[in-house]
């Protein structure tokens, strides 16, 4: 297995896989107010069960390339994972996204992440397009599309239903030529 180091804190990033279930369940529950303020997942996993039925699903999509999944820890603890919710090599496109916990919250985590498996989409599979969708109520997940260089295609109006209220999503884009030319210098 491979670990891919975010920051000098022993932050990294893995793969988050079935074996797993148990580790992210209690993720989820430590986190599950703050994940769920904006993210399905923490409605969708609720037990041991849910838990391991949703990485094998994502486990399924690695097969079949057709999206990926990654856990983010800080001191050998899960804290949150971003992942491709699809991966679409026929149109190239893919549309990544990201959780995290509030102990993880504010130390730039995601966004590192985010650039390692975008920079793998564009430079190692030939990936052209990277979506990020995001509630517009979602400051923080806008602040990392922003952070990624990422420009916002535009909104869709009332388009999520989410714990019974309809939210607009905001789109927002980057595109292998524009992500090859951008300077990420610290």
């Amino acid at each position: 297995m491979y670990a891919i180091s975010l920051d000098d804190e022993g932050s990294e990033l893995r793969p988050l896989e079935p074996w797993r279930a148990e580790e992210f369940l209690e993720h989820m529950d430590r986190g599950r107010e703050f994940i769920g303020r904006f993210v399905g997942l923490a409605d969708a996993v609720t037990d041991l069960d849910s838990s391991r039925r949703f990485l094998q699903g994502y486990a399924h999509k690695a097969a079949n390339d057709t999206g990926r999944l990654y856990g983010i820890w800080t001191g050998g603890e899960l804290v949150g994972g971003v992942l491709f919710r699809t991966f679409d090599m026929r149109f190239r496109v893919a549309e990544a996204g990201c959780w995290l916990e509030p102990s993880a919250a504010g130390r730039g985590l995601v966004t590192r992440a985010c650039r390692v498996i975008i920079d793998w989409a564009f430079e190692e599979r030939g990936i052209h397009r990277v979506e990020w969708h995001a509630a517009s109520g979602n400051a923080a997940s806008i602040a990392v599309a922003r952070r990624l260089g990422m420009s916002r295609d535009g909104v869709l109006r009332e388009s999520y239903p989410y714990r019974g209220e309809r939210h607009d999503m905001e789109v927002w884009s980057v595109l292998a030529p524009e992500w090859r030319a951008a300077d990420r210098t610290p």
